[in-house]
């Protein structure tokens, strides 16, 4: 992926996959998924939240809401919450988290 890809362009399928490295399950993250419709993703360090909701949008055809960024010692992490009432669940189904 290029140093910095405008938020503007739609993201190809490796841009995003590059962006979302892999999702992150605790059993913190597990009761997000089941009280708050959130989605815990380890992100890309440079990603912004613009670039990770195409991300989303174009690997999981998904409607976010809102995101929440935080850098931990495991690195960059996406608390995505989801405008379907069931998105967190259906998609961590999806996935093989749950």
């Amino acid at each position: 992926m290029s140093k910095d890809v405008p938020a503007k362009d739609l993201l190809s399928i490796e841009d995003a996959r590059s962006v979302l490295i892999q999702p992150y399950i605790t059993e913190k993250t597990f009761n997000m998924i089941e009280k708050e419709n959130k989605l815990v993703f380890i992100v890309r360090e440079r990603s912004t939240k613009q670039l990770i909701r195409e991300a989303m949008s174009v690997l999981y055809d998904a409607d976010v809401i809102d995101i929440n960024t935080f850098r931990t010692i495991r690195g960059k992490k996406a608390a995505v919450k989801f405008s379907d009432p069931n998105g967190a669940r259906d998609l961590a189904t999806t996935l093989g988290l749950v």
